[in-house]
């Protein structure tokens, strides 16, 4: 066999490689398609007071997720809205 640039040889690949591709579960493709993934629903400013430490609890994880704390305010919010709704 001629090995070039683009090809590789695997040697630790099992055996019965393509018994386990053959047995293997096809699983459906469980994403939303990206239209789905764009939520324009209208928002409303309003005006609330919390509790400090309910605040510094969602700006460090917005912070370390790169987010905004009232985003994650919201989302909390919708989740809780759609289980008692």
């Amino acid at each position: 066999m001629t090995k070039n640039k683009r090809s590789k040889v695997y040697t630790d690949a099992p055996k019965n490689i393509s018994k386990s591709i053959f047995d293997g579960e096809i699983i459906t493709d469980f994403l939303p398609p990206p239209e789905k993934l764009i939520r324009k629903e209208p928002k409303v400013k309003i005006t609330i007071t919390l509790n400090s430490g309910s605040i510094n609890f969602f700006k460090k994880y917005a912070r370390k997720n790169n987010v905004k704390y009232q985003a994650m305010i919201n989302e909390v919010l919708d989740k809780y809205v759609q289980k008692y709704s």
